[in-house]
């Protein structure tokens, strides 16, 4: 195994387990608003982003299959915390955007997670946590043009 390919499995074994413990360390950011870990995960993704994605990016950007995402839309709809809008660019899938009610309900979980981020960056250094997610990004971005070039 080259060394290169070693550094990038131990990045991912290391990736895997931050998200396992930011998930434990945020969970309570997610509590009260009665919903599953992926309907939160979906409700984020529709509310944050800056225009509004459809169920398959939302996938794509998750690396989740489209039905998982598309049964956490399903509640969120049923709920009345995202709406569907007519997408311009593709008759069949829709655009979901945030209701006010969804809206709120993100903006509550973000208040919370602002306090647990407080708490946690006290346990690391803000400048370290800005260049890891500066360097994950870069990252991120060369094995997303990557996978553009290969399904290309």
């Amino acid at each position: 195994m080259s060394d290169s390919h070693s550094d990038l499995v131990l990045l991912f074994d290391a990736v895997a387990r931050l998200h396992g413990r930011l998930r434990e360390s945020f969970s309570d950011a997610r509590a009260g608003s009665g919903l599953a870990d992926m309907e939160h995960t979906v409700l984020a993704a529709v509310a944050e982003a800056p225009r509004a994605p459809t169920v398959p990016q939302i996938g794509r950007a998750l690396g989740h299959p489209r039905q998982v995402i598309q049964r956490a839309a399903n509640t969120l709809l049923d709920k009345g915390l995202i709406a569907l809008a007519a997408n311009p660019d593709h008759k069949r899938a829709a655009l979901l955007v945030a209701t006010d009610e969804g809206l709120a309900v993100q903006a509550a979980a973000n208040t919370r997670a602002g306090r647990i981020a407080t708490d946690l960056l006290g346990l690391v250094e803000a400048g370290d946590v800005r260049e890891a997610t500066r360097l994950l990004g870069t990252i991120r971005d060369a094995l997303s043009v990557s996978a553009r070039k290969e399904a290309a």
